[in-house]
């Protein structure tokens, strides 16, 4: 896991990595960003980070542990985890980066040696399913670079995975009135940057006429998303 300082500091990361940081960093400290939260913790220095490349994500489980491991300090801040995937040789079409997104959070799955808890749904149909690691409830995005529509899901040449967990959205829940307020704001900037209308499937976690995933991944466009959501939990009798 990675701070903002290693950039600079460390003489053992790959250009490619040091490249497509200073592209995130610039475009979520943009004055315009939609999102407060993401620059807000940019600047302070709150976020977290790590990397894969295209043959191997085995320091993944490692690094999102030891970010999950931030909130036993009870002094902890709204840390994000983002991971960087080293680009294609050629930016692939939309379809490609989402196949890579959800075969990596199948990987976290499959090595994750935590039970998710029994009363938790392990079928992504269910709305009240949620991905899991450590245990942890986490709200994973994909943002990569063949968005062209939707500019802010685009933060450079690489596929970066957000990772939030359920935890830091406390006091900011989709049906508390701050949450609210707060989500409509960022959301009403991302419309203004992105020239189009609220994706169809983005809502609040707990809303019984929407799914969990389908956030996780938006389309380019303003059309819902149709089909079955590619991951599958280990409990699954089809896996």
């Amino acid at each position: 896991m990675l701070v903002k300082e290693d950039f600079k500091k460390r003489n053992d990361l790959p250009d490619w990595l040091i490249n497509e940081y200073q592209t995130f960093h610039e475009t979520v400290t943009d004055k315009t960003f939609p999102c407060y939260f993401g620059m807000g913790g940019e600047l302070r220095g709150e976020l977290r980070y790590a990397y894969i490349t295209q043959n191997d994500w085995s320091n993944l489980p490692k690094a999102l542990t030891s970010f999950l491991a931030l909130f036993n300090d009870p002094n902890h801040k709204r840390h994000g985890l983002f991971v960087f995937v080293e680009p294609f040789e050629v930016e692939g079409a939309l379809e490609d980066y989402r196949k890579q997104f959800w075969e990596i959070l199948q990987y976290l799955h499959e090595v994750d040696d935590i039970e998710w808890p029994a009363d938790s749904p392990r079928d992504p149909a269910h709305y009240l399913w949620d991905f899991r690691f450590h245990g942890e409830p986490i709200f994973v995005f994909g943002n990569a670079p063949a968005y062209k529509q939707r500019k802010t899901r685009d933060l450079g040449n690489a596929m970066v995975l957000g990772f939030q967990p359920r935890k830091i959205f406390e006091g900011l829940k989709g049906t508390e009135k701050g949450g609210i307020m707060s989500r409509e704001k960022v959301r009403q900037r991302v419309e203004v940057w992105d020239q189009l209308p609220k994706h169809p499937d983005i809502s609040h976690y707990g809303d019984p006429t929407h799914n969990e995933w389908k956030q996780f991944f938006i389309g380019d466009d303003a059309e819902p998303i149709v089909g079955k959501c590619p991951f599958v939990h280990k409990d699954s009798t089809s896996h």
